[in-house]
């Protein structure tokens, strides 16, 4: 059952070790908020159709080669008559109504957007951990981050939101690259197939506050 509420949660900061740093205040109104599943599946199926190529091309029976010539006399051979062996009708002859090249790009208001990932943190919110930074992995080795994991309790699809050009968190994307079940985003680039498809979701200070302030307008 969802909460219909808005008012401010507060959620523990940790470092990548589990231990408590401090305590965070996430706004109502991005984390808070009654989740609208039509307008989730709205996003959602917006992101996939936007991803699709559309290359898919068959030939009709004026773009195959070949059929100049018609294949046999329009009367006395017991065949039914036919213009050209370049007939859906034959094999190597042209689709009918075959799939084109084409764009499936869905649009969807901004407000609605937003609501869609309000509403997707706010579902999610149980499962989102925060931490200070990943300045504590000081070497590029996946075996810490495997550790980080174990000790922050994110276990099954992890989505990594952070800013991963900081200098406090140089090592996160070398760390975590070969981990099948990771996933990382800038906080810019935060969706809604990510957030639910996430099992455990642990964000960076800084990447709340960018999320906050982008969504909160």
């Amino acid at each position: 059952m969802t909460k219909n509420t808005t008012e401010n949660k507060t959620v523990k900061i940790l470092s990548t070790q589990g231990s408590e740093l401090g305590q965070m205040n996430l706004e109502g109104s991005v984390f808070g908020v009654e989740p609208n599943v039509h307008v989730m599946y709205l996003a959602l199926k917006r992101q996939l159709n936007n991803a699709r190529a559309g290359l898919a091309c068959a030939k009709t029976r004026a773009e195959v080669s070949g059929g100049g010539k018609k294949p046999w006399k329009q009367k006395g051979t017991g065949r039914a008559r036919a213009g050209s062996l370049r007939s859906p009708l034959f094999r190597g002859g042209g689709v009918i109504f075959g799939p084109k090249p084409r764009s499936y790009e869905t649009a969807l208001p901004q407000k609605a957007r937003k609501l869609a990932l309000k509403s997707a943190l706010s579902a999610k919110l149980e499962n989102i951990i925060v931490v200070k930074d990943f300045s504590e992995i000081k070497e590029a080795k996946t075996k810490v981050m495997v550790k980080v994991l174990k000790d922050l309790n994110a276990n099954g699809k992890t989505l990594i939101i952070a800013d991963l050009s900081a200098d406090e968190n140089k090592n996160l994307v070398l760390s975590a690259r070969n981990i099948p079940s990771v996933r990382l985003l800038l906080p810019s680039n935060l969706n809604v197939k990510d957030l639910v498809e996430a099992d455990a979701i642990i964000a960076t200070e800084a990447a709340i506050n960018s999320i906050t302030e982008r969504l909160a307008k």
